[in-house]
């Protein structure tokens, strides 16, 4: 089949971006390798007896650069330099907590990934009020605030109905809280951020230096500005172990 001109396009772009990184490793490699040397140099004559006496260890290999995960990340940054096709088809986002990474999928494919960081306490999924947490599952966008204190926002449908019946059985929130959470995830509306569950958990822009936030999903803020012009109003949002 016919490559497309956005296919050799982005298939040489992914060539050079792995060809940099490669030589970039290489570098790094011959760098370290000089600084063993002049370090081994200035060393000698100070071996003391007993160190002379100790069994020969085998030298550390120079840690060779993981090609499969370098020409992932050329892939990404590929697919990140590409200009976005809007509107989205389908739009959907998937938060990876593990990797430390948001994808944005249009029609089934990844357009966009990117760097976040997370809850102070990020292992696991959020349970009350405080805990730090990130929470886990299916949520969608039912606010998009341009005024946050993070530049820009996105607010997630958390708690969702199961987290509702989750709350209700562990005594955390009333019957009547947990119905009104129901009722609001069914007209896909906002539900109640007020209750002991916690809420008003965001995906918003101020940084990815480390997790800092209080159970949101953080960005830099030029991502988080992309992602709020592409993404529009109940667009579904998984967020994943």
């Amino acid at each position: 089949m016919p490559l497309t001109s956005t296919t050799r396009y982005t298939s040489a772009l992914i060539t050079r971006l792995f060809a940099k990184r490669l030589l970039s490793c290489a570098l790094i490699a011959c760098a370290l390798t000089l600084a063993g040397c002049q370090s081994r140099g200035h060393a000698e004559g100070r071996v003391n007896a007993a160190a002379a006496a100790a069994p020969a260890v085998a030298p550390a290999q120079t840690a060779m650069p993981d090609r499969e995960r370098e020409w992932e990340r050329a892939k990404q940054e590929a697919v990140n330099q590409r200009p976005m096709k809007l509107p989205l088809v389908n739009p959907e986002i998937v938060v990876e907590k593990g990797a430390r990474r948001l994808k944005l999928f249009s029609g089934g494919e990844a357009v966009r990934t990117y760097r976040v960081v997370l809850g102070f306490a990020p292992e696991g999924d959020k349970e009350k009020q405080g805990d730090g947490r990130t929470p886990e599952g299916t949520f969608y966008v039912c606010v998009k605030n341009d005024k946050s204190a993070f530049y820009l926002s996105l607010g997630l449908s958390y708690p969702n109905e199961e987290d509702a019946a989750r709350g209700l059985r562990d005594g955390l929130i009333t019957r009547r809280q947990s119905e009104t959470i129901a009722r609001a995830i069914k007209r896909r509306g906002r539900p109640l951020w007020d209750t002991a569950l916690g809420g008003e958990i965001f995906i918003h822009g101020g940084g990815t230096n480390n997790d800092w936030t209080s159970g949101c999903v953080a960005l830099e803020n030029e991502q988080i500005k992309e992602l709020f012009a592409a993404v529009p109003m109940g667009t579904t949002v998984r967020i994943e172990p």
